[in-house]
């Protein structure tokens, strides 16, 4: 990793993910080697635990402040954001299973703009990992909640990308263990 940026209170702004990820719940990743089919519904819990325990490993870290590279989130902001996904899957899984069969509709969410908002980069570490701790394990529970039809109910998002409760599973198991390949965790 680089040097540590000087004024841990204004690092700039990092660089916006623009990308389509939608294609990561029906292909593997060439980056972090996900294969989608691997992820059983009946899995996702056990491998958000297992992601739980890594990000709190990476918040112990001398360099969790430190960017890689300029525009690129560090080891922090990175875990700063799996919390916030967390919660933001948990809550569209919640979503799906209260519509009872009927297609949702899921409120957009600008994850720069909440990077931006809850200032990832000044997040305390040591608070921090009993936050992500906490949404790692709500959204544990809630994942191990959809079975059998469940499973096929469906969510869209605002940009139009449907997800059925378990590719739902997969994009989040995707978003979270692809952030721990970014920071090495």
């Amino acid at each position: 990793m680089s040097d540590v940026y000087a004024d841990p209170s204004d690092p700039g702004p990092a660089t916006p993910d623009t990308s389509d990820w939608t294609w990561v719940v029906s292909r593997p990743c060439p980056d972090c080697g996900l294969d989608p089919d691997d992820v059983r519904p009946d899995g996702v819990t056990e491998i958000l635990l297992d992601a739980k325990s890594r990000y709190a490993a990476v918040l112990a870290r001398s360099d969790v402040r430190a960017r890689p590279s300029a525009g690129v989130w560090s080891p922090l902001e990175y875990s700063a954001h799996a919390r916030d996904v967390c919660d933001v899957m948990r809550g569209r899984l919640e979503q799906i299973l209260d519509g009872d069969g009927a297609a949702v509709r899921f409120a957009n969410w600008d994850q720069d703009a909440t990077a931006v908002e809850k200032a990832y980069w000044r997040a305390d570490p040591d608070v921090l990992r009993g936050e992500l701790e906490a949404a790692f394990d709500a959204a544990a529970e809630a994942f191990a909640r959809p079975t059998g039809e469940q499973l096929s109910w469906s969510g869209i998002r605002s940009d139009g990308s449907t997800f059925t409760a378990q590719t739902l599973g997969r994009y989040f198991v995707h978003d979270v263990l692809h952030h721990l390949w970014d920071v090495r965790g």
